[in-house]
């Protein structure tokens, strides 16, 4: 029997046999049960029905990890139209280009950030504007508990197919243009049951969100925590303290996040007196960049919780790899901490191959650095209106397979290490930055003759961006602009996490015959004295 595979399978499963359940905690102090949340999502649909939304149309949504994008998202594909998360730290020129790229009909904004799309709402082709609190906004918005405040649910639900595009999630590329991620419902399913069995997702666990739900829609977790009738507790962002609190007031028993949060958890335990558990044991994933062994352990030994790691990238769900891997690793072992902070082994029904130039899987020796390759139904249907973009990241070394650009040892037991990065990009904080974009912002800058921006080693962010820059005047010692000019130039500029703060004058950059320019050199120097040439933190 082929039954189609469909997202909105989940909130069907967990509104029939977890209806009266606790289904989600809002930061605004809220409780909603799965019938509640299924009521408010079913009547937020009526309303995006009735101002013209129709399947395949793509619906933006610019809010923190709430129960207002929790609903939206459903309501969204339940009409069959595209859920396009945007990242809340982006400036009003960057949404007017996603907005534009995605041709998103609707908005549905928090009312923190409204403000940068009212800035760009004239340029770009989205007709209906909400905002979840439209008194806190200027402007014309409407407001979203306004909207659906007593409207009985009378949506239509199209067909759908499992092919159908059901969300675009939009990711930094390395030639500074973000790149719409096309997923369907059979990706966007696929990938939330490999979430569910590698994470062990229960119906009974207590999901705290810190990592943000524009992530490749949360990691799958607005699915997986949904479909396996689990509760979910919401956040408007990372402060160390709260997430220490809602652990223990709630019973947490999960979370995922950057490493760098993991950090600061560290850090702020140290320095605060705090219970780090409910009545429920803990367990926590960390992707974005592998974190310190001393991290791992802190989490582990002090905390209590049970630490593993995931690596993945907006084109395949995210899941290419786990350090969830039990019985290859031992937990009274000296060596537990750096096996469990490799990116570890492919999950079910995905192929991941580490192979050099010609495009041969390397040996499994932990010395042989080769491409990280991946293949499974998880990935990406391809990126939006880029078939050329799309082409390139399938048939390179190998036809079919999509290239990460991360480079990668391979252990004895089949583990993967990232050593570096093939694609000019920068992995700070969990989040993508194009050095391509920052260089094209310093030049803009009448001292900058020219300029390299290569990842630099950040015990906080794991990396942050370093701009070498050969002063207009050629004189490295006495140029005409400061490096602090230069990062207020680009604050200026670009989203916050984007911003150069390290600069360094240099006579000249390293470049080819032919002029090209060889950040190897600058990379080299850069992290000479680290394990890797990628980021731990």
């Amino acid at each position: 029997m082929e039954v189609p595979l469909l997202v909105t399978d989940f909130l069907d499963r967990a509104r029939k046999y977890y209806g009266d359940e606790e289904a989600v905690v809002a930061t605004t102090g809220e409780r909603f049960t799965y019938d509640e949340f299924g009521d408010r999502v079913d009547r937020l649909s009526t309303v995006l029905q009735e101002h013209g939304i129709e399947k395949g149309d793509r619906v933006a949504v610019l809010d923190p990890n709430t129960h207002y994008h929790l609903e939206a998202a459903y309501a969204i594909m339940q009409l069959g139209a595209v859920h396009t998360p945007l990242n809340y730290r982006l400036t009003p020129e960057d949404y007017e280009y996603l907005l534009t790229d995605a041709g998103a009909k609707a908005i549905i904004a928090d009312d923190e950030y409204a403000e940068k799309i009212d800035a760009i709402r004239d340029d770009v082709p989205t007709e209906t504007f909400v905002a979840t609190d439209a008194d806190a906004v200027d402007g014309q918005w409407a407001d979203y508990e306004a909207l659906i405040d007593g409207l009985e649910p009378t949506y239509d639900r199209p067909e759908m197919s499992e092919d159908d595009v059901i969300t675009i999630n939009y990711t930094s590329g390395t030639t500074g243009d973000p790149k719409g991620v096309m997923r369907t419902h059979r990706t966007e399913s696929l990938h939330a049951q490999l979430v569910t069995i590698h994470h062990e997702i229960r119906d009974d666990d207590v999901y705290l969100w810190t990592l943000p739900m524009f992530h490749v829609n949360g990691w799958g977790h607005i699915y997986a925590i949904t479909g396996m009738g689990a509760k979910h507790v919401c956040t408007r962002g990372v402060d160390a303290g709260e997430i220490f609190r809602r652990i223990t007031a709630e019973d947490v028993s999960f979370l995922c996040c950057a490493p760098t949060v993991l950090s600061m958890l560290g850090d702020y335990y140290e320095e605060h007196d705090v219970a780090t558990e409910g009545d429920a044991p803990m367990r926590v994933t960390a992707a974005g960049a592998a974190p310190p062994e001393s991290v791992i352990e802190t989490v582990e030994e002090t905390f209590g919780w049970h630490f593993r790691q995931l690596y993945g990238a907006t084109e395949t769900g995210p899941l290419i790899g786990t350090s969830a891997t039990r019985r290859l690793i031992d937990e009274d072992s000296d060596s537990r901490f750096a096996l469990k902070k490799r990116q570890g082994i492919a999950p079910l029904a995905t192929e991941v191959e580490v192979v050099d130039d010609d495009g041969e899987a390397v040996p499994w020796d932990d010395e042989t650095i080769g491409e990280i390759l991946v293949r499974g139904n998880q990935i990406m249907e391809g990126y939006w209106e880029k078939p050329a973009e799309t082409e390139a990241a399938f048939d390179d070394k190998r036809e079919g397979w999509f290239h990460t650009g991360d480079l990668a040892v391979v252990d004895e037991n089949g583990m993967i290490a990232i050593q570096d990065r093939e694609k000019d990009i920068i992995v700070s904080g969990g989040e993508n930055i194009s050095t391509i974009e920052l260089e094209d912002t310093l030049f803009d800058h009448p001292a900058v003759s020219d300029v390299a921006v290569i990842p630099s080693p950040s015990e906080q962010w794991g990396e942050t961006p370093k701009a070498f820059v050969v002063p207009s005047s050629g004189d490295s010692q006495n140029p005409p602009v400061s490096g602090e000019e230069l990062t207020e130039f680009t604050r200026e500029r670009l989203a916050s996490y984007k911003v150069v703060h390290r600069v360094e004058f240099v006579e000249t950059l390293p470049k080819t015959a032919t002029g090209k320019l060889q950040k190897y050199e600058l990379r080299e120097r850069e992290w000479e004295d680290e394990e890797s040439m990628v980021g731990q933190g």
